[in-house]
């Protein structure tokens, strides 16, 4: 393999993948701020599958709710320089289907979803020890210690419809600021981020009523181990506190304390391509994470 295909290698396998899981909050998202060299463009296809139990608002009428929810996205990925630091940006198209089974007002009763969720936008920058690299100066580059900081946007255009209780979009939008930093001892690395999400209110919920939701804040935290440069294997954990929704100026009792546990591995494939691989489940939950996750997402990258 001559140098130019090891960098691309490199490249198709450091990037971010977004998270196939519908529920934000509950990202694991293993080198979100590794970086990427200038100029690079990477899609990213994406296929997922979550299973187990589902929340909803305490004041609908719904009991012992159970789902199994595919997703479908599709990612773009910018790389480039600002301000002498690597920066990238990234846009991506969720498609969402859903089967889920619960109580309505005491009867059983089945629901299926399919369609647009909420796009997602999010742009991440490295403070320190990232610079903005060429594809020939990034295949070199063995940085110690990285900061980055980022902001994910979701916008209100995903399928919505207030007459329904289950939607795939929130008919809202929503804000995380995030920074993060990343230290390698070797073949291992360590990583931690914190942000929080921060939404606008619906204001046409389940018939016209507002609904407003509390900010979340969330930790997350990643251990990583490099069999080389182009493989890699992570164990991940979050921790995500808050959420407390009040619909219609009645607050409800759904504060979110919850954890999530998990794995990713990472491989490059052949020149410009890498495929990645995810499984997740609740630790511990008070409200809305007692699901498992597992994702699958390839990548291509090229340079210019």
């Amino acid at each position: 393999m001559n140098p130019f295909s090891n960098v691309v290698c490199l490249i198709g396998v450091m990037v971010l993948l977004v998270s196939p899981a519908p529920l934000a909050a509950q990202e694991l998202e293993p080198g979100a701020y590794w970086p990427i060299p200038r100029g690079v463009n990477i899609v990213t296809a994406i296929g997922g599958i979550n299973w187990g139990d589902v929340a909803f608002e305490p004041s609908l009428p719904v009991e012992d709710a159970a789902a199994t929810i595919a997703t479908s996205a599709l990612a773009y990925t910018r790389a480039f320089g600002l301000a002498g630091r690597s920066a990238n940006a990234m846009a991506m198209l969720p498609v969402v289907g859903g089967h889920l089974t619960g109580l309505y007002f005491g009867e059983h009763t089945v629901v299926d979803r399919f369609g647009l969720a909420d796009p997602k936008f999010k742009f991440a920058m490295n403070l320190y020890g990232a610079p903005a690299m060429t594809p020939a100066e990034f295949a070199k580059y063995h940085g110690r210690l990285i900061v980055g900081a980022s902001v994910t946007v979701m916008t209100p255009l995903g399928q919505y419809d207030p007459a329904k209780l289950v939607n795939l979009g929130t008919n809202r939008w929503s804000f995380k600021p995030e920074i993060g930093l990343s230290r390698t001892y070797g073949k291992w690395m360590v990583e931690g981020m914190a942000g929080a999400w921060l939404f606008t209110d619906n204001t046409n919920f389940a018939g016209g009523r507002t609904r407003e939701q509390d900010a979340i804040v969330l930790l997350q935290g990643h251990l990583t181990y490099r069999f080389t440069r182009v493989m890699w294997l992570a164990a991940d954990g979050n921790y995500f506190r808050g959420g407390t929704t009040t619909i219609g100026g009645k607050q409800n009792i759904d504060f979110q304390n919850n954890s999530r546990i998990g794995a990713t591995f990472s491989k490059s494939l052949a020149r410009g391509h890498a495929m990645r691989a995810s499984l997740s489940r609740g630790a511990f939950t008070t409200i809305g994470a007692r699901f498992t996750s597992l994702a699958v997402g390839y990548n291509f990258a090229w340079p210019r």
